[in-house]
């Protein structure tokens, strides 16, 4: 199972946040015989991957991004679920944003996708981490553009009609100018470009 998953996400193609590992993260016996996904590798994700018996829990936030020491508390109670139940964790931050089939980006614009596009050139052999597609009828308008779950921040500018939209699912407010460069007019992230930027090697 894990070989499937380094095939399919190639954990190894990309750089990503200093504290981040993608592959691999918590092993168990060996066995797989049912998974589970989530978001995030939290104790409350690991119980629910209990409760339905799954043995690899599949997470795009994966256990490692700041430091997880000491192994005391939440910690301890989070290490002791995967243990004492056998769960192996496997994560896919930048390796699933990016994938042109199964990516949150792609994912996103299916309805409207004819090519990629990524500021950061993410992966190491490449491919894009984010997505252009040009304006549909129900995307004409700013008012129009999509909105997937809360209402979005919207900071006006550009042209009245969309015509060239870059998606990064992820934080890529602090690449706003590069997408203005590269010929996008309308720039749909997960985090707006206010404020300082913190120092990254990747955001999406």
């Amino acid at each position: 199972m894990i070989r499937s998953c380094d095939r399919l996400l190639r954990p190894s193609q990309f750089a990503d946040w200093d504290g981040a590992w993608n592959g691999l993260q918590a092993e168990n016996r060996g066995r797989v015989r049912r998974l589970a996904a989530a978001v995030d590798a939290s104790l409350a994700t690991v119980r629910l991957a209990v409760e339905a018996r799954a043995d690899l829990l599949l997470v795009h936030h994966g256990l490692f991004w700041n430091a997880r020491h000491p192994w005391t508390g939440a910690n301890y109670r989070l290490l002791r679920a995967l243990l004492d139940h056998d769960v192996a964790v496997y994560s896919a931050h930048l390796p699933l944003d990016a994938h042109p089939r199964l990516g949150n980006n792609a994912l996103l614009c299916a309805p409207w996708v004819s090519g990629r596009w990524s500021p950061s050139s993410h992966a190491r052999d490449g491919s894009s981490a984010g997505r252009h597609v040009p304006a549909s009828p129900a995307m004409s308008s700013r008012n129009g553009s999509p909105r997937p779950g809360n209402a979005p921040t919207i900071l006006p500018g550009g042209p009245p009609v969309c015509r060239r939209i870059g998606v990064v699912t992820g934080g890529a407010g602090g690449d706003l100018r590069q997408a203005a460069a590269e010929g996008v007019d309308t720039f749909l992230t997960a985090k707006a470009p206010i404020g300082p930027t913190p120092s990254r090697r990747n955001s999406a």
